[in-house]
């Protein structure tokens, strides 16, 4: 429907800013993302400014994250509310870093929605449990869900099982998929060979479109390409504001 809101959504590992900073900020703007998940954010010395200095690079606001999302941070547009914010954080097995996701509760006019941005570790030993804790903290959202993060594992393949993809995944849309952008890898840009970055969407709301992003400056920007996705939003009163509507 026409009066439904959309939403266009980014989820980009952006490498701690070590690549091209000046780059990074020519990928995001040219998307204009309504929101922006990021991995590898500021999250130590001066992650406050720093974060700060990020969003205004990119023409959007700071929603939440930065350190207490160990380094995912959600950034928005001034079109889109944010309501209130929380942290999950996974267990820390010594010598690994610390994991974490991070939720906000937003609305775009009448539409409320949840942002989740996380980043799994990247050992297969580590990465199924917080998998499930994820997958356990999204379950105890009841407005419609929107999930970017970098999975670093890759979806289930012919002859081959992922649990870890599956169980984030579990109830959820694989936007990619749905917008035609799923066989598109996201990792690493020298030579695209995985895809571990995903957005992953309640089936309350629509992808109306996905695509990754495979510019001259993206490959520059950071060693991952960003995901993004548009969305539409259900509305109080349509039928599909409650999980079973």
């Amino acid at each position: 429907m026409s009066g439904e809101p959309r939403l266009r959504v980014l989820t980009y590992n952006i490498h701690g800013q070590r690549d091209d900073r000046a780059a990074l900020t020519d990928v995001v703007r040219s998307v204009a993302p309504d929101v922006a998940i990021l991995q590898e954010a500021p999250r130590r010395w001066r992650w406050r400014s720093r974060s700060a200095a990020l969003a205004d690079s990119f023409a959007m606001v700071v929603g939440a994250g930065g350190l207490p999302g160990m380094g995912n941070l959600l950034l928005t547009s001034l079109r889109v509310r944010v309501l209130d914010s929380w942290t999950v954080r996974f267990p820390l097995t010594p010598g690994r870093h610390l994991r974490a996701a991070v939720f906000a509760r937003c609305a775009v006019g009448p539409a409320r929605f949840v942002v989740v941005g996380s980043h799994l570790s990247t050992d297969p030993a580590e990465r199924p449990a917080q998998a499930r804790l994820l997958r356990q903290a999204c379950a105890d959202v009841d407005d419609p869900l929107i999930l970017g993060l970098d999975v670093n594992d890759t979806p289930p393949a012919a002859g081959a099982d992922s649990p870890v993809w599956r169980e984030v995944a579990a109830g959820l849309t694989d936007a990619a998929v749905i917008g035609g952008a799923g066989d598109i890898c996201t990792f690493p840009c020298a030579g695209p060979r995985r895809r571990i970055d995903a957005i992953f969407v309640d089936p309350r709301i629509r992808v109306a479109a996905a695509t990754v992003v495979d510019t001259p400056a993206a490959r520059r920007a950071s060693d991952h390409f960003p995901v993004v996705a548009d969305l539409v939003l259900a509305g109080p009163g349509t039928g599909l504001d409650k999980r079973g509507g």
